[in-house]
């Protein structure tokens, strides 16, 4: 998860997006777990996160429905066709390779099943995009590999995802997003 992956004013937007995902669910880039309060109850979740400190901070939010793990999104070590749900807030943007990641969650996903998306994106206004555009390599080295200007909608596509929903927000830079495995 990028440094900027705690926003607290998404709050009510992970709600949203986490309140019709069911069954085993796989949540990559936890982070220290602002998703895990807003699971629905009768979801049964591995919350994967690369950084050992982040799993720390998360511990106390994990209970008998929420597992912690560690994991590399471009390599997770689950079966295909594991998991009937992903998840992932704010993560995107500082996967080294984010196709790649978006292909690995792809795989352990049954056919048909939804991955559940919010993340910051370029935005599609000229002005504001090229702004992002010119601010992204400072940015990224200050928070830690996040980048700014990611076209994250095209990388879903890209991964062989149909994306089912997009909703965009605040000047086009974030965006929720909902995708299915075919």
């Amino acid at each position: 998860m990028c440094r900027t992956g705690y926003v607290p004013f998404i709050g009510n937007w992970r709600s949203r997006l986490l309140q019709d995902v069911h069954g085993l669910v796989l949540e990559v880039g936890a982070g220290s777990g602002p998703n895990l309060d807003h699971y629905p109850r009768a979801a049964r979740v591995i919350a994967t996160e690369f950084n050992e400190e982040s799993i720390a901070l998360a511990r106390p939010r994990s209970n008998a429905h929420i597992r912690l793990a560690s994991a590399d999104i471009e390599h997770l070590a689950f079966p295909d066709n594991t998991f009937d749900a992903g998840v992932a807030t704010l993560v995107f943007c500082s996967v080294e390779h984010p196709i790649a990641g978006f292909q690995e969650v792809r795989r352990v996903l049954k056919p048909g099943g939804q991955l559940h998306l919010i993340e910051h994106v370029r935005s599609h206004y000229a002005g504001l995009g090229r702004l992002q555009d010119r601010l992204n390599p400072r940015w990224s080295v200050w928070a830690e590999g996040c980048n700014l200007n990611r076209d994250t909608e095209a990388n879903v596509r890209l991964a062989g995802f149909d994306l089912q929903s997009v909703r965009v927000n605040y000047l086009g830079l974030i965006k929720t997003m909902i995708a299915r495995k075919l």
